[in-house]
């Protein structure tokens, strides 16, 4: 949200400040997004909407702990991709649902490895579906860099509350 602050209203900027924030798993989130923000629901509802139309804000949506959800193996898998299929490759590993994140990276990693993904996986899958992405792919050269610990699981914040 932070290239388009210059042009949010006050209130706008507190309907931001509270949204960037955890909002919780309440059956009723507007009303106390809404509430936070010092404005009604009808309000919030519109700010939001304005923003998604604006494109101040990408995404409205939830994050989840992988880890607290099974998903205990994880990697970035690099991979050094014909620059004539990169963009084939990237779509590919971006659809599929193992993939978290997949971008090019230039200059290419170590001069080779120009696409990087995150691949998550349950416990002893991991080394399965890099070979299942590696042969859907056609491309064997890969680094699998396994996270063994998360030290941050946070968003950005642009705005105070």
């Amino acid at each position: 949200m932070g290239e388009n602050t210059e042009k949010l209203t006050e209130i706008e900027k507190r309907v931001a400040a509270v949204i960037e924030t955890d909002v919780g798993d309440s059956a009723d989130p507007f009303r106390k997004i809404a509430k936070r923000a010092g404005v009604d629901e009808s309000t919030v509802l519109d700010i939001i909407r304005s923003f998604k139309e604006r494109g101040v804000l990408r995404r409205f949506g939830a994050v989840i702990r992988h880890r607290r959800a099974g998903l205990t193996d994880n990697a970035m898998v690099v991979w050094a991709v014909p620059e004539e299929a990169i963009e084939h490759a990237g779509r590919l590993l971006a659809g599929r649902p193992e993939v978290t994140h997949c971008y090019e990276r230039t200059p290419p990693f170590l001069g080779i490895y120009n696409l990087f993904t995150m691949v998550h996986g349950r416990s002893g899958s991991l080394k399965d579906i890099v070979a299942g992405l590696s042969s859907e792919l056609d491309v064997q050269e890969f680094l699998v860099l396994e996270s063994l610990e998360e030290f941050k699981k946070e968003s950005m914040r642009y705005f105070d509350t």
